[in-house]
């Protein structure tokens, strides 16, 4: 039992950082083509990526069964642990409690925003083109807009102190010098990765995505 245990714990974090890990920093480098460049420079990324091959096994197996797995098992794990909070009041303690909730929050934004965006592509009630559009929309909700600040600082968060302790429980910094500089580093990732984050929200809710929604709107009616 406590091999399958363990087993379960290493598969649970090295998902947590490959593939879910990338994936993150690869959406946010995605979706920072709208801040960068506007609603062709994210077009042009979202079709970048919807013209790999096989993409749908690579979402299935890369992204949609690890993340599941992930999340579950997370969950579990989040609710078998018991917070020392009280007991032991500093940085790590923190954040190993601010783990677990940032984990819960990030398992339920996760499947919102993939309903709201991925999964509606699927069920053919958008086109790729569309998903600018879409993201207008709720970025210029004051509600969805902080709701998705709120997953995305969650989401970014879990994954870079994720990091930090997975770099720990693999072996990679042992000693309490590289777990500093490596708390370092995990801080700059949280910072540079939600900042793309919430500027590609800031340029979704701006006029350039407003025109694209506008256009996309004119060109549905006439259609």
């Amino acid at each position: 039992m406590k091999g399958n245990s363990y087993f379960s714990r290493k598969l649970h974090s090295l998902l947590g950082i490959i593939p879910l890990g990338g994936f993150i920093v690869v959406h946010a480098v995605t979706n920072y083509q709208a801040f960068e460049r506007g609603p062709e420079g994210f077009n042009n990324g979202v079709h970048l990526i919807n013209s790999l091959p096989l993409l749908p096994l690579l979402e299935i197996f890369g992204i949609y069964l690890p993340l599941l797995f992930h999340g579950i098992y997370g969950l579990y794990v989040a609710y078998q642990s018991n917070s020392n909070t009280g007991r032991f009041q500093y940085g790590r303690n923190w954040a190993f409690t601010a783990q677990r909730i940032t984990g819960v929050i990030t398992f339920v934004f996760v499947f919102w925003h993939v309903y709201q965006t991925r999964m509606q592509v699927y069920l053919g009630n958008l086109t790729h083109e569309e998903l600018g559009s879409t993201m207008h929309a709720i970025s210029t909700s004051p509600v969805m807009f902080v709701l998705y600040v709120i997953g995305v600082l969650a989401a970014v968060f879990h994954f870079s102190n994720g990091l930090w302790a997975f770099l720990i429980s693999w072996g990679i910094t042992i000693g309490p010098r590289a777990q500093r500089i490596s708390s370092y580093i995990c801080m700059g990732v949280f910072v540079i990765v939600s900042a793309l984050f919430i500027l590609s929200l800031i340029a979704f809710g701006g006029d350039e995505f407003k025109e694209a929604a506008s256009a996309a709107a004119a060109w549905s009616n006439i259609g």
